[in-house]
């Protein structure tokens, strides 16, 4: 049946994470549909079915909110990688009884027709800022999420770029010199400055909290270890991005994530690790700025691969 003029177009948007599944309806202007969005728990023991089930629960209430004035335009996917083949199957690193998974299979059902899109969750939020939030005009740019893991999604030339096979942005794979002396070796920029990571080393070092909430509480109140590990994850991801931006010329790189509020300061140490590790002047001139769209930054990207298709 052909659409009313009063029917609003809506993508079913999915985001697919390594602790949980979202779902919800999202409008062509970035806005949720109130009442659409639902979660499912998964995690490291998820097998492919039991993987499949949640992701079928959630869109399938997602979906159900979706009434007379709704009309579906197509369904996008973000997902934590790698893609894999044709970039529809995935194979997330945290979720190691998933290899290799067919997702167009377990989310096409609620489609009714339309086409279903995937990318990765970093590229769903590059899309986003770029769209409505903090990476809007900008031409060349990085959205970097600093949390549980690092990912990201890369702007060149005011385009997102995809790869190949559709695993362009895995900024948190890039590897950087440990910022202390006392750390020589190289590792990922994700293992060093990751929350996990740097709560791991502070306790290493005679911190005594147990996660990302108590060491923000313990930085706040100056502990040194807490103080020293957190300085150390901002050095490592200005370094990062100081790579980033002597490889890609960009201007701005907008960070978002739980762990990137550790402290009311850390993107400014972000930002001055940038500047005083940076080779070429250029890159001396990159500014890290808050992402805008905070935890809704995946569902909106996600729908927008449905209406940019």
């Amino acid at each position: 049946m052909p659409a009313t003029a009063s029917e609003i177009p809506v993508a079913l948007a999915v985001d697919i994470g390594g602790t949980k599944v979202d779902a919800a309806l999202v409008g062509a202007d970035g806005r949720i549909v109130p009442g659409s969005r639902h979660r499912a728990p998964t995690g490291a023991g998820q097998r492919p079915e039991t993987f499949s089930i949640a992701i079928a629960s959630v869109c399938e209430q997602a979906t159900d909110a979706a009434g007379v004035a709704h009309r579906l335009v197509g369904v996008g996917v973000g997902t934590a990688g790698p893609l894999l083949g044709d970039g529809t199957h995935v194979s997330p690193l945290n979720m190691p009884g998933i290899r290799d998974l067919p997702l167009v299979p377990t989310v096409e059902r609620f489609a009714g027709g339309t086409r279903v899109r995937v990318a990765l969750d970093g590229t769903c939020i590059a899309l986003a800022e770029a769209r409505f939030g903090a990476l809007r005009g900008v031409r060349n740019g990085i959205a970097m999420v600093v949390s549980t893991g690092i990912g990201g999604g890369i702007i060149a030339d005011g385009r997102v770029i995809r790869g190949d096979a559709g695993n362009a942005g895995h900024v948190g794979q890039a590897w950087v010199r440990q910022p202390s002396p006392d750390d020589p070796v190289a590792a990922t920029v994700e293992a060093v400055a990751s929350g996990p990571g740097t709560v791991r080393w502070a306790i290493a070092h005679g911190w005594t909290g147990a996660d990302g909430l108590a060491l923000a509480a313990d930085y706040r109140a100056g502990h040194p270890v807490a103080v020293q590990a957190v300085h150390r994850s901002a050095d490592a991801v200005g370094q990062a991005i100081a790579s980033f931006g002597a490889l890609l010329d960009v201007t701005t790189v907008a960070i978002g994530g739980g762990f990137s509020r550790v402290a009311d300061d850390y993107l400014p140490l972000v930002e001055a690790a940038a500047h005083r590790t940076a080779v070429l002047p250029a890159a001396r001139e990159v500014r890290v700025v808050p992402a805008e769209l905070g935890d809704d930054a995946p569902l909106v990207g996600a729908a927008l691969l449905a209406f940019d298709d």
